[in-house]
């Protein structure tokens, strides 16, 4: 079976460059442009991880991820935040409630080699 990756962002550029540079990984891929959509996909499909942009629209990524946390169903779904936001503040703050951050534009040498560790490590759980 195929893991499902939810990306969140609201920026139809970056969504498709993801789904793009990451289809090599073999994972199926939800789609969500704004807080409330990524809460929706989330509790209906309960992906294997989660690419969750800070500035969203209608409710911000870090708000996304306290909410998501609380629900017995996502509290344990790995969560990698993506922000063009940088700083010691802003990785400190989205470190306590997820597995990573990456700043855009993305390394994608180390993309592409974390999700599959955090896969691994949900499938395997």
């Amino acid at each position: 079976m195929q893991p499902t990756i939810l990306i969140v962002d609201d920026e139809a550029d970056i969504i498709e460059l993801l789904k793009f540079r990451l289809a090599p990984l073999g994972c199926h891929f939800l789609v969500a442009r704004d807080g409330v959509q990524a809460l929706t996909q989330a509790r209906e499909f309960k992906p294997d991880l989660i690419l969750l942009d800070i500035l969203l629209p209608d409710l911000d990524g870090l708000s996304v991820c306290d909410i998501l946390r609380r629900q017995p169903a996502t509290k344990n779904t790995p969560i990698i935040f993506m922000s063009a936001l940088s700083g010691d503040v802003t990785k400190r703050s989205v470190a306590m409630n997820g597995q990573d951050f990456f700043t855009k534009p993305f390394d994608w040498n180390r993309l592409e080699k974390r999700i599959p560790e955090l896969l691994h490590s949900t499938i395997a759980a």
